[in-house]
């Protein structure tokens, strides 16, 4: 059997065993001796220190007739920290379970913080630890969590070994701070504050309906002393019913909107995580490949790619990142929002990335504003009624095509170290010569910011031709300058044939020809491995047998 005791702590009355008591009043002697002689400072510091210990105590009593005992004492003795926590107090404490020496300690700490916690508080302890927003840290660990689990597992990991923030002097060391009165007083006021705050609230809005219910008890009262009929309430019960469901629906709605906004504008900031890595961060160490794929603007640009890559991913992932914070915020009221130096600063970077895109595209749109080309003549020494080949063959040794057909994809190649524009867009026609010589006309076009320009890049389009007796042997590819992958270039090939002169198509010719004209409108394809004589307007096949395909 224990004798109980009344007390009066920060101006609550407790119930409290001897034995808890006597340790509570060592607590309170031993950090009293620990403090200056200064007894105006002492006391008020003492009283905010029996304050945040009467607040605590109040959250362990749930009924009136409940006793304080020593283990609850401990606890709170735990929470509000060591009496050498209080800067080394001279005489011994003389509670055997005690020991203290001096700690002005500087140094952080790695805890949880509890205070602070989306789950565990790891993000928050390790944010304290490297000084940084807890948002960011929250950010890295959602973009390991993506990144094949690993977030998850160094999460749990994390929640293990590290410790809570539990003490006052903990929660010191966690921030940072020396652990010394000033600091520990602070830290109290601040929490003893916090709560206050907290239940001054709660007074109020309690305050609010106790008011609310006597006014509508005084006027049913006053209908019923009055004679006056009372007023059937079924309806206004019924749409207040009404409102709260509509309020849960909106609440159900809003997290469901806060859950959308976390996944998508995470997936798409670590999408564009992944592709400025495989991106812009292969170009910056010199990797390239068929598998860098850069927008049409990025190329034929004054500046470098890796420097494009990084505003568009900043033009794109801060409204993200923004989206990301504000469903977090709608998840948990607890997460912190944006500071205004961070907000200003994303802000000014968000505004540099977007001029830095802006002024990439004007300038890849005047890049494509004028259209030049490159027209060269080339004699054929044919002798009258002599028969021209037409055939095409390409370079496998520069890139390997199975099939040869004209399309407008191109490629990247490398030709002594020096990186190329490799396509097969090929045009080749065959026309009637307006005289009695046979002649080749190649025609090269591109497009600049300038006419000259896009003279000038057509006639650097890369393109070769051999004559061979009476064989013309075409090249089914031509080569350009890499940057200007996205220009519209082309070649055309035209043979003019006099009167008279048959020309025979081979097979690896039939899918570059570009609407041969003849007398049967036989498809291009179908006129592969025949021979056409020139009439005197257009050609006719001499060797058909009526079952090509025609127009």
């Amino acid at each position: 059997m224990n004798k109980t005791i009344n007390i009066n702590l920060g101006g609550f009355f407790f119930h409290i065993d001897e034995i808890a008591y006597q340790k509570l009043k060592r607590y309170l002697e031993s950090i009293s001796r620990s403090l200056s002689d200064d007894p105006q400072g002492k006391n008020e510091i003492i009283a905010d220190i029996e304050a945040r210990i009467s607040e605590l105590l109040s959250e362990k009593i749930t009924d009136a007739r409940q006793v304080i005992n020593e283990g609850d004492i401990e606890d709170i003795i735990k929470i509000m920290g060591q009496p050498e926590d209080y800067a080394g107090a001279e005489e011994e404490y003389n509670d055997a379970s005690y020991s203290y020496k001096r700690n002005n300690s500087t140094g952080k700490k790695l805890f949880r913080d509890g205070d602070d916690k989306f789950l565990g508080g790891v993000a928050a302890g390790i944010a304290h630890y490297f000084d940084v927003d807890t948002i960011w840290i929250r950010l890295g660990l959602l973009a390991l969590f993506f990144g094949a689990g690993f977030g998850v597992i160094l999460y749990i990991i994390l929640w293990i070994l590290l410790p809570e923030a539990k003490t006052t002097a903990e929660k010191l060391q966690m921030e940072g701070e020396p652990v010394n009165i000033d600091n520990i007083e602070k830290k109290i006021r601040e929490e003893f504050n916090n709560v206050s705050e907290n239940v001054t609230e709660f007074a109020n809005k309690a305050s609010e309906k106790f008011k609310d219910g006597a006014n509508e008890f005084s006027e049913k009262m006053n209908q019923t002393f009055s004679g006056k009929p009372v007023k059937n309430n079924g309806l206004q019960d019924f749409i207040n019913t009404i409102g709260k469901i509509i309020l849960v629906f909106f609440k159900v709605i809003g997290k469901f909107i806060g859950i959308l906004l976390v996944f998508i504008a995470g997936a798409v900031i670590l999408s564009l995580i992944i592709g400025g890595f495989s991106v812009g961060s292969l170009e910056i160490l010199n990797v390239n490949g068929e598998f860098l794929q850069y927008p049409p603007f990025f190329y034929d640009a004054i500046l470098p790619k890796w420097v494009l890559t990084l505003a568009a991913f900043l033009l794109i992932g801060i409204p993200f990142l923004i989206l990301f914070v504000l469903g977090l915020r709608i998840l948990s009221s607890s997460v912190k929002k944006i500071s205004k130096p961070t907000s200003l600063t994303l802000l000014g970077i968000w505004v540099i990335a977007l001029l830095t895109m802006i002024f990439t595209g004007i300038e890849y749109g005047t890049s494509h504003v004028n259209d030049g080309q490159f027209i060269k003549k080339t004699a054929l020494n044919i002798i009258e009624k002599d028969t021209i080949n037409l055939k095409m063959i390409n370079d496998d040794e520069i890139y390997y095509r199975h099939n040869l057909r004209r399309n407008s994809s191109k490629q990247q190649v490398e030709i002594d170290g020096i990186n190329k524009l490799y396509s097969n867009n090929i045009n080749v026609d065959v026309k009637k010569s307006n005289s009695n010589e046979a002649y080749i006309i190649l025609q090269k076009e591109s497009s600049g910011k300038t006419r000259y320009n896009a003279n000038w890049n057509a006639e650097r389009i890369e393109y070769k031709y051999e004559i061979i007796n009476n064989t013309i042997v075409l090249d089914a590819y031509y080569l350009s300058n890499f940057k200007n992958i996205w220009k519209n270039e082309e070649v055309n090939i035209t043979v003019y044939i006099p009167e008279g002169n048959t020309v025979y198509f081979d097979h690896s010719i039939k899918n570059f020809l570009d609407d041969v004209k003849n007398e049967t409108d036989i498809y291009d394809k179908d006129m592969a491995n025949h021979h056409f004589i020139m009439t005197d307007t257009t050609l006719k096949c001499t060797d058909c047998t009526g079952n090509e395909k025609t127009i």
